[in-house]
């Protein structure tokens, strides 16, 4: 296993040189050829636990920089072919903007089923596997117990996948689930949200199908991202009506 680089751009994670700071859609786009998983949520995930941090407009929103950008791919790259914990890699590059602790020996990554090999000598590349992490490293970073994991995958909130290994957005999903415990709010009563997701999810996938259809090959190929705008903005549009019903314009003063 070779030494993660350090910098500089890899094929499938670039879109060419950037005029200026990028959206978070923008980064998306760049990285999801290498890590077709990644999804915006992974990404604010990864800017939450302290590893990235993007600039912000005066409207607030994110404004990724090509520094940014590169640091997120090495993030995601150390995860999958190293296997390191979110910690060790916080440990590996140090904090965003500071220069990065000495290296450490990298980790050797689990060893590729000999039918998944590439032929020797046909210059094919392994096959990016799926950012994903172990039900042990989950348990740590969102500070919950294994029985209450177990609650949560009974009420079908979160699973793992065939292999027993978790995505990044399903640790985002144990974290918020774990604090929102805390003040009382059961698995039970998640429920109804994530069936609410799921068919919001369904609508975005209905709304794009054609478009996966579509005779054109760019119309094709934006599909996927037209169904992560509509995932985005139902995201958004809970979060006002959240905000709505939590904050009500008063019609007299207190």
């Amino acid at each position: 296993m070779q030494p993660e680089p350090s910098g500089g751009a890899r094929a499938g994670t670039a879109t060419g040189p950037q005029s200026g700071p990028m959206s978070i859609g923008a980064v998306l786009r760049a990285l999801r050829a290498e890590f077709p998983e990644l999804t915006v949520v992974g990404i604010r995930f990864l800017e939450a636990e302290g590893l990235v941090e993007p600039a912000r407009s005066p409207s607030g929103g994110r404004r990724f920089r090509e520094a940014d950008v590169e640091r997120l791919g090495r993030v995601l790259r150390l995860q999958r072919d190293h296997c390191l914990s979110l910690r060790a890699i916080k440990e590996r590059l140090g904090a965003p903007g500071e220069a990065a602790p000495p290296p450490v020996v990298p980790v050797a990554a689990p060893r590729r089923a000999e039918s998944e090999a590439p032929v020797p000598g046909s210059g094919e590349a392994p096959a990016a596997s799926a950012v994903r992490t172990g039900r042990r490293e989950l348990l740590g970073s969102a500070g919950v117990r294994e029985e209450e994991l177990a609650e949560w995958e009974e009420y079908g909130l979160l699973g793992p996948a065939g292999d027993g290994t978790y995505r990044l957005v399903d640790v985002a999903v144990a974290g918020l689930v774990a604090r929102l415990g805390r003040h009382g709010v059961e698995a039970r009563h998640l429920r109804p949200v994530k069936a609410a997701a799921d068919r919001q999810l369904a609508l975005a996938e209905q709304r794009v199908a054609p478009l996966r259809r579509h005779p054109d090959q760019r119309t094709r190929s934006g599909a996927q991202s037209t169904a992560d705008e509509l995932a985005d903005l139902s995201v958004r549009l809970y979060g006002a009506f959240m905000a709505s019903g939590a904050h009500p314009d008063r019609t007299r003063c207190d």
